[in-house]
Parts: C-alpha cells; sequence; structure tokens
C-alpha cells in the first residue's frame, strides 16, 4: 500500500541527508548523462512542490542518484506493492508466486534484490506474468538465445566477480566452486 508520495520522501531525503534540490541536480547528473535523461530545476522543483510525480525515468535517475528503492520514492514502503498495484487482480497472484520463487533463486545465486529492481528487470517481470506458461517457456528461450549473443552478455567472470565482493560474508574458495558449477549448468532451467 502506497504510504505517501514522491514529494514528501524527496523531503525525506533532503532533510535526512542536508541536501538542497541543486545538490540533488548535481548527484543526477551523471546518471542523466549515462541514460539520456534531462533532470532540470523546474523539474525537481515540482517533484518537491507535489505538483507532478516524476515519470519512470526520471524516477530511475532520482532514485540512482539517492541510492535509495524506486518503489520507496514512489511512496510505497517496498517495490513489490508498487508493481503489483499496477497489475490486474488475475495477474498479481501470478506476480506474488514470481516473486517467492525469485526469492529463492536470488539467495541460491547469492545476488541482492536491490540489485534486480531496476526498471527493466521490473518490465520483463510485469510481462512475463502476463503470459500462459507455453508464452513463459518461449520468453525464457528468447531470454537464453540472447546470453549467447556476446553484443548482450556480460562475461561469466564479472557475473561471478559481482557475487563475490559481497562484503556481507566471507567468501570460500568452496562456495567460488559451487558458484562456478552453477553458471556451467543450464539443466534446472530448461
Amino acid at each position: 500500500m502506497k504510504e505517501t508520495n514522491t514529494a514528501a520522501r524527496l523531503k525525506e531525503i533532503m532533510r535526512d541527508r542536508n541536501l538542497r534540490q541543486v545538490d540533488i541536480l548535481n548527484l543526477a547528473k551523471p546518471y542523466c548523462e549515462q541514460y539520456g535523461v534531462k533532470l532540470n530545476k523546474s523539474d525537481l522543483s515540482q517533484y518537491c512542490s507535489g505538483k507532478v510525480e516524476p515519470n519512470q525515468d526520471k524516477l530511475f535517475i532520482l532514485s540512482s542518484a539517492l541510492n535509495v528503492d524506486v518503489s520507496w520514492l514512489m511512496g510505497y514502503e517496498n517495490a513489490t506493492e508498487a508493481v503489483a498495484s499496477s497489475l490486474s487482480p488475475a495477474n498479481q497472484e501470478a506476480f506474488n508466486c514470481a516473486l517467492r520463487h525469485l526469492d529463492t533463486i536470488l539467495l541460491e545465486m547469492k545476488i541482492s534484490k536491490k540489485d534486480i529492481y531496476t526498471k527493466t528487470f521490473l518490465r520483463i517481470l510485469k510481462y512475463l506474468t502476463m503470459l500462459n506458461d507455453a508464452g513463459k517457456k518461449e520468453a525464457a528461450k528468447r531470454v537464453k538465445e540472447l546470453t549467447f549473443n556476446p553484443n548482450f552478455r556480460i562475461s561469466d567472470e564479472e557475473i561471478l566477480a559481482a557475487a563475490h565482493d559481497r562484503t556481507d560474508i566471507k567468501v570460500t574458495e568452496e562456495m567460488k566452486k559451487h558458484d562456478d558449477d552453477i553458471m556451467n549448468d543450464d539443466s534446472e532451467w530448461e
């Protein structure tokens, strides 16, 4: 359930971190350049006043610059509520089921939920919940095909490095071997 709105969350961050609007614009500048999104003083002023809610691109930029979840910035307590609220009731149950499975997979792969709650991931998940079983299998097949194209794939070393860079646990050689085994075994995803 939506707790508040973007204006209140921006004001909270500004108060807690002693930031001014210009500071937020400066923090957002590298992300704006990276993703080709324009964010100016007028935009931010309107967001802070509550006159206008930012679109998804600008929410993503602001959340990245401020290091907060997009859904939190929107006024939700967590990302699942934000996405689920945009789905039809029939798709909400499928979405919730997918999230339960996702939690298990992320734990196995040692990936933080924070890392996956990007605009692109959430869009893909939303579309996936709209598919029947045959459509889901076809979607998985097409995504797998993209991984064979070097233009779209990150290297296995980059994937494993991200998992091994965790600071909340001590990564052992046994854990690294387990990760390598998972990376080289597609059977569970067929």
